[in-house]
């Protein structure tokens, strides 16, 4: 989104109050896109163009139907490796004693043991599994990352996404509460300036307070000469 507004400058320099009205764009503070990095179908899309939404909300969900039984099944499995490593320890505490009462040799001794090892490994790996697939299962939710609107939905239900190199882009959003003035200033302008200065800019006719962000240290060329980027953070009051 640009509009066209204007920036009303005003700074002492050195003891002299220096002031100029600069012609600027308004765009999004922060603007994003938002997909899903897992397949499946859209289930359900929570919010309209224009909606503001709260940062952890959830925007987008998938059919989570096959992610959930990948955790159930891994679950299961986790709790049948437990109940095989106890049942190692036993056999190991059991041949240990053997073993000590010389009644098994060394060789008994070192199976029992790697039978305890194989099975704790095997607990390791198979809760690796369960945190990918959680994370999967995780993944088929899109949230807000910070407070947002709303301003373009490329999602409905019963839409197919397929994650690839290419993200399907369902949803996108810009920070809420907060624009930026966008101006392109020239070389005695930017010595007068600095970031984090204070600064009015006018929109429509109302005058916000803003903040200079950012000023921009390699030149653009323009028909009006070399001229620097600057952007100054402003309020905003999203309908």
């Amino acid at each position: 989104m640009k509009i066209w507004i204007v920036l009303v400058i005003a700074a002492l320099y050195p003891q002299t109050l220096w002031a100029a009205e600069i012609q600027a764009t308004l765009q999004w503070s922060q603007r994003v896109e938002l997909s899903t990095p897992v397949s499946g179908v859209v289930q359900a899309v929570n919010v309209e163009v224009g909606d503001l939404v709260k940062k952890g909300q959830v925007l987008l969900t998938l059919d989570s139907t096959a992610y959930q039984a990948k955790v159930a099944e891994n679950q299961s499995e986790i709790t049948r490796l437990n109940a095989e490593a106890e049942e190692a320890k036993r056999d190991l505490d059991r041949v240990q004693e053997l073993y000590e009462r010389t009644v098994v040799s060394t060789t008994d001794l070192d199976q029992a043991k790697l039978r305890l090892v194989k099975s704790q490994s095997a607990i390791s790996e198979a809760r690796a599994r369960l945190r990918q697939n959680q994370k999967a299962l995780d993944d088929t939710s899109i949230r807000a990352p910070f407070d947002a609107v709303v301003v373009l939905r490329q999602a409905e239900p019963g839409q197919s996404v397929a994650a690839g190199l290419q993200p399907q882009m369902l949803l996108t959003l810009a920070r809420s509460g907060e624009m930026i003035a966008r101006a392109l200033l020239s070389s005695p302008q930017m010595d007068k300036l600095k970031t984090g200065q204070t600064l009015t800019v006018s929109i429509a006719g109302i005058n916000h307070t803003g903040k200079i962000k950012t000023l921009g240290l390699e030149p653009i060329k323009t028909n009006e000469g070399w001229v620097y980027p600057g952007d100054v953070l402003c309020p905003s009051k999203e309908p």
